[in-house]
């Protein structure tokens, strides 16, 4: 059974910096995809960046794009967010999510619907 357990959120000014964690347990970790989602109290979910189980392809949404970067660890079973440059828009609910689906070693997805497995979150909050 999947399990993710992220880490790294925190209170941060506007401008400034995180690097986001999410722990992967229970199956072979490069063959899912990895996903960031963020959410706001009252608004649906939302996609922020996405990776191929292979690291080779990445998706960032327009939002975060030059700001945030994706990456992975395969012999640390580990997936990274690195945000910078951050505004209070960022503040959110960050969760991990995993995706196993035909391809997902070499393609990234930013469709919430193909994630099966998420974390419990951890919370981003940038003060202006």
């Amino acid at each position: 059974q999947v399990q993710l357990a992220e880490s790294g959120g925190g209170l941060v000014q506007a401008g400034g910096s995180l690097r986001l964690s999410c722990a992967f347990s229970g199956r072979t970790f490069s063959s899912y995809a990895m996903g960031w989602f963020r959410q706001v109290p009252g608004k649906e979910r939302e996609f922020v960046a996405a990776i191929s189980g292979s690291g080779s392809s990445t998706y960032y949404a327009d939002s975060v794009k030059g700001r945030f970067t994706i990456s992975r660890d395969n012999a640390k079973n580990t997936v990274y967010l690195q945000m910078n440059s951050l505004t209070p828009e960022d503040t959110a609910v960050y969760y991990c999510a995993a995706a196993y689906y035909r391809g997902s070693y070499h393609s990234s997805s930013p469709n919430t619907s193909e994630y099966n497995h998420w974390g419990q979150g951890t919370q981003v909050t940038v003060s202006s």
